[in-house]
């Protein structure tokens, strides 16, 4: 086989994995994450791990034995599919390694309970009278649905340290908004749906 056959062919893979190395972490930046986003990841990697490539590495040497490798869907979508969760495991294992688990319902002393930080459940109001309510996890942890938002948005940045009834300045490319903040709360957050909430 060719060099320049191997290379095209791989080379998709090869963006993939420069793609999952890109972090959106400023660099030097801590991984901040709730319990619940770490189980959540462990239990991914510990899945991948023990179940699903043992069990796919199965089916690809039992395709390999069936001959012509070059024809064979169970082999190449086998060979692909284990590309594919391997480049999964380094990159939980990467971001696991990197995580600093920060609980939000830990005891914290009363000043840093009125303020906002990472896990913090905030409720804002905006010059015309709609209120949100937003909850800052890590950047793994994101769920828009849930309004659960990354430590490193443009909204968390703007909350970040602001009090029970500062008024935030958030810039966004749609514009400039102006939010009160209604109320702070540290509370456990659900960041693990298929698991249970960590207390």
């Amino acid at each position: 086989m060719s060099k320049a056959f191997t290379t095209e062919h791989e080379a998709p893979d090869d963006a993939q994995d420069a793609a999952e190395d890109s972090s959106p972490l400023p660099a030097g930046a801590r991984n901040y994450m709730t319990p619940g986003g770490f189980a959540r990841m462990r239990r991914e990697l510990d899945a991948l791990v023990s179940r699903e490539r043992p069990e796919l590495v199965a089916i690809v040497a039992w395709a390999a034995g069936n001959g012509d490798r070059s024809e064979n869907g169970d082999y190449i979508y086998g060979k692909k599919r284990l590309r594919e969760i391997d480049r999964r495991i380094r990159f939980l294992v990467r971001r696991l390694d990197q995580a600093e688990v920060v609980d939000p319902a830990a005891r914290r002393d009363d000043d840093a309970r009125s303020r906002v930080y990472f896990g913090a459940t905030v409720r804002v109001g905006d010059t015309r009278g709609a209120e949100r309510s937003v909850s800052i996890v890590g950047v793994d942890e994101i769920d828009a649905g849930r309004g659960y938002i990354s430590w490193i948005s443009p909204m968390a940045c703007a909350l970040l340290k602001a009090r029970e009834g500062d008024t935030v300045t958030l810039r966004t490319p749609g514009g400039v908004e102006d939010l009160e903040v209604l109320s702070v709360r540290y509370v456990a957050l659900d960041t693990d749906p298929g698991g249970e909430t960590v207390r």
